[in-house]
């Protein structure tokens, strides 16, 4: 069987760290709050000006080094982002043009929080059917700078970041063993950013009356969260007549510290086998999973043979999980 082999990894980070003292001087928060709350204690931020594609395509070249390739030999780039350069062109398209992978289709995914699994899954299709041999997938976000400062439900959540992977078609049984998807659209007004949309475009009026903010109804996500989240962890291991005894590693999308413990928890994966890195990157969205997973090899918690599961839930709602042997 010709599976999809994660072969490289990478990140990028920007240099500027935002901790919760520092938001202390101009949030209404405290420390204590928000790492009872979520887990988070520090994001980095990216410089005025530095957009996804600023972040992505660093942690791409990283991957792609990782992997023993150069830009050419990739045939597919898939950037998953919900804070894009531009509404067009994509965001894939500038990290193409900025690495020079010159050979390869280019686009970007938008699932939210979810991104990088609905990312993986089209890159694993393509390379199943055969259309291509070398994909890039990339999660990259620079939320920072859309922030309101004055909403602190949402103000300390997030940091910018970018991870990206490598995927060759090989045959073994290495690779890439499964995939979950799902979505709730009814769900989409938990989590939503209104304005800058062909609904509400961009004027004064829009962003006068609060449209450009990320509005988060946060205890009716929380519960749907540990719901949907739970199930994909589920799921996964159904998927692949496993518990999660078979299991090395669960790199969880890096949300709240509370919902990834209940899903843990509720497929008996005990604490030692979750990989946390919320408390140094807050939630970098669609880039959490692949900053961990880059992370976790570098730490060598990931090494050839383990058995990983990922999983995501994010805005939409949507939510995912894989199990990969690496």
């Amino acid at each position: 069987m010709i599976r999809s082999q994660i072969i490289g990894t990478g990140h990028f980070l920007p240099e500027k760290v935002l901790t919760n003292k520092d938001l202390e001087q101009f949030v209404d928060t405290t420390d204590e709050w928000i790492v009872q709350r979520t887990g988070i204690q520090q994001r980095h931020m990216a410089n005025d000006g530095e957009g996804a594609s600023d972040l992505g395509a660093p942690a791409a070249l990283r991957a792609i080094a990782s992997a023993g390739l150069t830009p050419e030999d990739i045939d597919l780039i898939l950037c998953c982002t919900m804070s894009p350069d531009y509404l067009f062109p994509s965001t894939a398209c500038l990290i193409q043009s900025k690495i020079g992978a010159s050979r390869a289709a280019a686009m970007d995914v938008n699932a939210a929080c979810s991104g990088f699994l609905y990312g993986l899954s089209v890159a694993n299709a393509h390379i199943q059917s055969g259309q291509y041999k070398t994909a890039l997938v990339i999660g990259s976000e620079r939320v920072t700078n859309i922030l309101n400062w004055e909403r602190r439900d949402t103000a300390v959540l997030f940091g910018d970041g970018a991870g990206a992977v490598v995927l060759r078609a090989a045959e073994g049984d290495r690779g890439i063993l499964s995939m979950f998807l799902g979505a709730d659209g009814t769900q989409g007004n938990l989590l939503i950013r209104e304005g800058g949309g062909s609904k509400y475009p961009i004027t004064p009026e829009n962003y006068a009356s609060g449209l450009r903010d990320i509005i988060m109804k946060g205890q009716d996500l929380f519960r749907r969260a540990v719901v949907v989240f739970g199930g994909a962890v589920q799921k996964a291991l159904e998927q692949n007549g496993m518990t999660s005894d078979d299991l090395d590693v669960f790199i969880p999308h890096q949300a709240n510290v509370r919902i990834i413990m209940a899903a843990a928890e509720r497929v008996g994966l005990p604490e030692e086998k979750v990989y946390l890195n919320i408390n140094r990157t807050a939630n970098t969205t669609s880039a959490s999973i692949p900053i961990a997973l880059d992370q976790a090899c570098a730490e060598g918690r990931i090494r050839e043979g383990s058995i990983v599961l990922v999983a995501s839930f994010g805005a939409g709602l949507t939510w995912g999980s894989s199990i990969i042997r690496w």
